[in-house]
């Protein structure tokens, strides 16, 4: 199995990103998909998750409204659509399924 984050970088404030997470080794269309982060000195936490077919999501309170998660099945790819980013959206976001996870990319938000 393995999952490959990508597009991460460095942005300011108020701008945008979008990640791309790889997958295989697995049947992605099979597993609902995840996107994690993780500030420095805080625990991990879930951002998003899409079912299997992309047919429902769900947001963390804190990038409800700013984020877009979705998928591609014929890819075997998930994303993730930030938008309006603050300095608090700075993190390694994560790609997570079942208990797979990728080796994360570094999004930092900064003028």
């Amino acid at each position: 199995v393995r999952l490959v984050e990508s597009g991460g970088g460095l942005v300011q404030p108020g701008g945008s990103l979008r990640l791309s997470c790889a997958a295989s080794g697995f049947t992605f269309s099979s597993y609902g998909m995840r996107w994690y982060r993780q500030a420095p000195g805080k625990e991990r936490e879930l951002v998003a998750t899409v079912t299997t077919a992309g047919g429902s999501t769900n947001y963390a309170d804190s990038v409800k409204g700013r984020f877009t998660i979705s998928r591609d099945n014929a890819k075997n790819t998930v994303y993730l659509q930030m938008n309006s980013l603050k300095p608090e959206d700075t993190a390694v976001y994560y790609c997570n399924a079942w208990g797979w996870w990728g080796q994360g990319t570094l999004v930092t938000v900064s003028e």
